[in-house]
């Protein structure tokens, strides 16, 4: 009963509810919301590698970074009305945005088309087999997967603690499994991963980074 209820509120913040999306992000971060956002970018090539594809692109804050630093991007998100509110967000900030409704289970892109893609805080459809396969398929060689999983309030107070308690309650605060279980559950995907805390003030974000590999991964068959 009660994931029944967080799902569905989930479906009401990113659907009919989308319009306080952003204030909720920032109350519920303290504010920090858009460096843990930011915190991906670290590891995205530089702009002249190509297309980075944004998986779940919200409200369009990322879209607005991307163009500042000179990337050519393309985003998608599932929701229509997330779609209508970033692109009026890019309108007013005298952008003009690249926006295509679908799912990451089908994404509408040919093979090896881009040169890295970046999600900030998905939803468990990052993890479906479906979604890996078609990033596996979409990306470059060598490029990149950049995922903000979750962030992290440092430091004490009664406000920081009923934060942290809703974010395990929700599920936002993801326990990532060991790095040798990382490796073999991407590695099926064909896709190398690691799992790296990226160090903020007053907090920190977990990212994790998928890479397609210039050559194939090849399964090592056990010793007997």
């Amino acid at each position: 009963m009660l994931n029944r209820l967080w799902r569905c509120g989930f479906h009401l913040l990113y659907n009919q509810c989308a319009f306080s999306y952003d204030a909720v992000s920032r109350a519920v971060s303290l504010g920090r919301w858009r460096a843990w956002q930011r915190s991906s970018m670290r590891y995205l090539p530089p702009p002249a590698a190509g297309l980075v594809l944004e998986l779940a692109h919200g409200t369009g804050d990322l879209q607005i970074d991307l163009h500042a630093a000179g990337y050519s991007s393309l985003a998608l998100d599932l929701s229509p009305t997330m779609g209508r509110l970033a692109q009026k967000k890019l309108r007013r900030a005298g952008l003009s945005g690249k926006f295509v409704r679908g799912h990451a289970h089908r994404l509408p892109l040919p093979a090896e088309k881009i040169a890295a893609v970046v999600c900030t805080f998905p939803t468990a459809f990052i993890f479906h087999r479906q979604t890996l396969d078609e990033l596996q398929r979409v990306l470059q060689p060598g490029a990149p997967v950049c995922i903000v999983l979750a962030g992290e309030l440092h430091g004490r107070g009664p406000l920081r603690s009923l934060i942290r308690s809703l974010y395990r309650l929700t599920g936002q605060a993801r326990q990532l499994p060991k790095h040798s279980d990382l490796r073999g559950y991407f590695g099926e995907a064909g896709l190398m991963a690691e799992a790296p805390v990226v160090q903020l003030a007053g907090s920190s974000a977990q990212l994790l980074i998928l890479t397609k590999p210039h050559k194939p991964i090849l399964e090592i068959a056990p010793q007997s």
